[in-house]
């Protein structure tokens, strides 16, 4: 079997048991999700996660595993599933620690196996473009541009990771960049979920609005003092 074949197995095996976790989530949690307006709802729904316990968060660290190793699923439905879950603050603990997690383990297997097994996940042609880009070969500039790309949302933070095990930059410094750097978008889906929960939605909504807001205008402050317009060509290259 050749190596092509091997991957396309792993991927499909691995969308598989994301399928079916969801499954078992919808099946587990759609009778009390559809009162969650109500108090005796909400009361239902905290219930029902305490008693999964255990295998709740193994369930969901599954699905945030998947989730990385897939890269075409979006992240931010597990955020919002483990702020409905487990609260703001415990979603976002568990959303970090994830990540840090996976993280850490992805850049050291790219370290260790290289750019081959990058292109075994992610799309040959953008990893090409974003590895051929002059910004990405300068290590002066690397970190600030990681810094940019996980602020900024709807960056593919997922390729990043595999990206980071390429670029010049240090282990410990990337895996801090790409954990603590996308706080903002973690921390506003986690506080979105849990105000689902108490059948919140307009404030859901606005915290989804205000931290996209403030994402936006420290951005533009950024690029405001950046003579060399690296936000702009950043963003330009990862299109």
């Amino acid at each position: 079997m050749s190596r092509k074949e091997k991957i396309k197995i792993f991927k499909i095996s691995l969308m598989a048991i994301v399928i079916l976790i969801a499954i078992i989530l919808v099946i587990f949690l759609a009778p009390v999700m559809k009162n969650l307006s109500t108090l005796e709802g909400q009361l239902a729904f905290k219930n029902k996660v305490s008693r999964m316990g255990i295998w709740g968060v193994l369930l969901l660290f599954g699905l945030q595993l998947a989730q990385i190793f897939l890269i075409v699923l979006p992240g931010e439905p597990m955020e919002l599933l483990a702020g409905m879950c487990y609260g703001g603050l415990w979603g976002t603990v568990f959303i970090t620690v994830t990540v840090a997690l996976t993280t850490t383990l992805i850049f050291f297997l790219v370290r260790k196996l290289g750019r081959k097994f990058v292109n075994d996940f992610c799309e040959e042609g953008k990893v090409n473009k974003i590895m051929n880009s002059k910004l990405f070969k300068n290590p002066k500039k690397v970190e600030l541009i990681m810094i940019i790309l996980f602020s900024v949302p709807g960056t593919p933070k997922d390729l990043l990771v595999y990206l980071g095990g390429l670029l010049p930059v240090k282990p410990l410094k990337f895996i801090c960049i790409s954990t603590f750097v996308r706080f903002p978008s973690v921390i506003s889906s986690t506080l979105a979920g849990a105000y689902l929960v108490v059948g919140n939605w307009k404030l859901s909504l606005m915290t989804y609005a205000i931290v996209l807001l403030i994402v936006l205008i420290l951005l533009f402050v950024i690029n405001l003092f950046d003579k060399n317009k690296t936000t702009e060509e950043v963003i330009k290259t990862m299109k």
